[in-house]
């Protein structure tokens, strides 16, 4: 099939090497702007593009693609179908209606459940045992259209959220071409949603990454590894932001204020949390660089009774 393909991060760039590699015509990519990046803000473009580049096909790089303008570019490569993958931006029913076959999204959770900006994170901060990426019909809702094919991992209890983008991003990227085969051969059965099953991922902040240390420490463990790489948590130590990298489950035992470290091990520091404790492993301090704690403590005193804030 012709196939316009839109998306922009590292996310998507499997499913479009596998979507070429399957012999598809990838007739264009739109992707997000270049941005600045970097101390010296030099232009980068996003991973779709070298990806597009690379395979010498052409790029479109719209600010807005519902303008007027945008859209007559689009209308000019006769594609059977759109597929998108974490593109960036909201199509219109006007794209939506152009190529022959619709739009397909490759959306990374087990829809109904976790529609939204990032589904990646919030199935563990939610504490989901599964997660998975789904195939689905685009229409204008918010991640509301049919369901066409979808399959499902296991998350475990060291599963971060680059872990879990990893493993559903090769996921997706074997199940656009299944589902691409299916299209073509008129084989696959749309599924509605049922709304009712739904819920909603929220776009991430920095502001969620400020630990709560009043939450259990189960609670605490989840979100340091759901957040990580971004937007990340931390905390004030000694009046001085401190990153939280890794942590283990420590005693179950209520002992200490919420947040107050109650021993320093030789390689972990154990702080208290709304019920239980946890083990921090791995931190960085404002101006250092990230570490294990073993290292941390050759050069920065902790001691029982200090504790850590979230202001």
């Amino acid at each position: 099939m012709k196939v316009v393909y839109m998306g922009t991060p590292d996310f998507a760039v499997g499913a479009l090497e596998n979507i070429i590699e399957a012999g598809h015509e990838v007739v264009l990519v739109v992707t997000q702007p270049d941005k600045p990046k970097g101390r010296g803000k030099e232009l980068q473009a996003p991973p779709v593009k070298q990806c597009a580049l690379k395979h010498n096909i052409p790029v479109f790089q719209p600010v807005k693609i519902k303008t007027p303008e945008a859209i007559a570019q689009l209308k000019e490569y006769e594609a059977d179908i759109y597929v998108v993958a974490a593109f960036g931006q909201i199509l219109s029913q006007e794209i939506l209606d152009i190529p022959k076959y619709g739009c397909v999204n490759i959306h990374a959770s087990l829809l109904p459940k976790y529609r939204g900006a990032a589904p990646i994170q919030w199935v563990i901060l939610n504490k989901e045992k599964e997660t998975g990426v789904t195939i689905m019909q685009m229409d204008k809702g918010l991640d509301t259209g049919d369901m066409l094919l979808s399959d499902s991992i296991s998350i475990t209890g060291t599963d971060t959220g680059e872990s879990i983008h990893d493993a559903l991003s090769a996921l997706g990227a074997k199940l656009i071409v299944q589902a691409l085969e299916k299209i073509e051969a008129g084989s696959i059965v749309p599924v509605p949603q049922k709304d009712e099953e739904s819920c909603y991922a929220p776009m991430l902040t920095k502001e969620l990454g400020c630990i709560d240390w009043n939450a259990d420490g189960d609670t605490i463990d989840h979100y340091v590894r759901g957040l990580y790489p971004w937007p990340g948590t931390y905390s004030r130590l000694d009046n001085k932001n401190v990153k939280i990298f890794k942590v283990l489950p420590g005693s179950k035992a209520t002992t200490g204020k919420p947040g107050e470290i109650v021993d320093v091990k030789k390689d972990a520091l154990e702080v208290a949390t709304g019920a239980g404790t946890i083990l921090i492993k791995e931190l960085q301090l404002e101006g250092k660089k990230r570490m294990p704690v073993k290292d941390f403590l050759l050069g920065y005193q902790v001691t029982p009774g200090m504790s850590f804030e979230c202001k």
